[in-house]
């Protein structure tokens, strides 16, 4: 037993030099190379947002955008179909508000039907929404091609600073040269 216990020192003093060799090379600092990040491409946003509205602002990071943009495409859109449904409904009653059957006036939707004998407030009303519906699609349009254009903006001045290095300060005082109090627009570039 006694050449055992020797031998068990021996291997619990080697274990205990090994482990703190390896601590010791775990400790050494390794230097990563860092890869530079992608440069944000404003093409890729602008045709992101021209083919499905919102994803160029998200591809900026700007998710609180999106909702807005849904929100002025989805208010044209039902616009649009509400004005739709009311050009259907009377365009049918003014062709059957003029024609000389008076048999027909029955299917007359309501809107339209209290006003029957005056077929030309009725054709006033169709004209008028179908006018609303073309402002719906400029709208439309209009609000999608907005989409473009900020996403477009927002990729641009990706790459502005905006760090505390730049101010511009408002200073009041008195101008000894002019003799005069004023301001003074000030702007630190550093």
């Amino acid at each position: 037993m006694k050449p055992i216990l020797p031998l068990f020192m021996l291997l619990m003093i080697g274990l205990s030099v090994h482990q703190s060799c390896l601590a010791l090379a775990d400790s050494v600092p390794v230097r990563l190379q860092k890869t530079p990040p992608k440069p944000h491409s404003p093409r890729k946003a602008i045709i992101h947002s021209a083919i499905i509205p919102g994803w160029g602002q998200a591809d900026n990071k700007k998710y609180w955008k999106i909702p807005i943009v849904y929100g002025a495409l989805g208010t044209t859109t039902y616009l649009f179909f509400r004005n739709l449904q009311q050009y259907r409904d009377s365009r049918l009653a003014y062709q059957l508000a003029t024609d000389t059957d008076p048999l027909n006036d029955v299917q007359i939707v309501e809107p339209y039907f209290s006003v029957r004998n005056q077929p030309e407030r009725i054709r006033v009303f169709r004209n008028q929404v179908r006018q609303n519906m073309d402002y719906c699609v400029l709208f439309f349009i209009a609000f999608w091609g907005l989409n473009v254009v900020d996403a477009a903006v927002d990729a641009h001045l990706k790459s502005f600073d905006v760090s505390d290095k730049l101010s511009l300060h408002l200073k009041t005082g008195y101008s000894e040269i002019a003799r005069n109090a004023g301001m003074q627009l000030i702007l630190n570039i550093r």
